[in-house]
């Protein structure tokens, strides 16, 4: 088995219906994945210590998910230089708006690439995760474009009357 190339991480197991979405694209891929329930708050020290290894055990994106104020994805860019990619996600009292803002407002020098809040947000972070990994492994440059062009095509085929 290959190492994983990117890891996902939420702040409970109950994110794990969200974010399964991510590991199957990355899989449609042929990316390995690590996923894991790591907590900002709960298991900070854990938490910091898997990413900041990260990059040495060959982990070259970080998906990152939490719902409400559970910052995961800046504690985790917060510890390394490695791209991260936050998901928000959806909460009771405010519908993912809260977990959204904590998510896309990170200070000028700690980035996090936001994504949209659910299951679209966590498919399209493992798009996303493919398409910066295909910058320097063209195999995966090419599934990319044909992926693309699968879904443009299932488009012109769709009929209305």
């Amino acid at each position: 088995m290959k190492p994983a190339q990117v890891a996902i991480l939420m702040g409970s197991k109950s994110d794990w219906d969200v974010m399964k979405g991510a590991k199957e694209m990355l899989a449609q891929f042929g990316i390995d994945s690590d996923c894991r329930v790591l907590s900002a708050h709960r298991t900070p020290k854990e938490t910091s210590e898997f990413v900041s290894a990260a990059a040495q055990n060959g982990i070259k994106v970080i998906i990152a998910a939490a719902g409400g104020a559970a910052h995961l994805a800046g504690v985790c860019a917060a510890h390394t230089v490695l791209p991260v990619l936050g998901v928000p996600m959806e909460s009771a009292s405010l519908k993912g708006l809260d977990s959204l803002l904590a998510t896309v407002q990170m200070p000028a020098g700690i980035p996090v690439g936001t994504l949209a809040i659910g299951t679209p947000g966590a498919k399209n972070a493992a798009l996303l995760a493919v398409a910066i990994l295909a910058l320097s492994q063209p195999d995966l440059s090419q599934k990319l474009t044909a992926f693309r062009k699968e879904q443009a095509d299932k488009i012109l085929k769709e009929k209305l009357v």
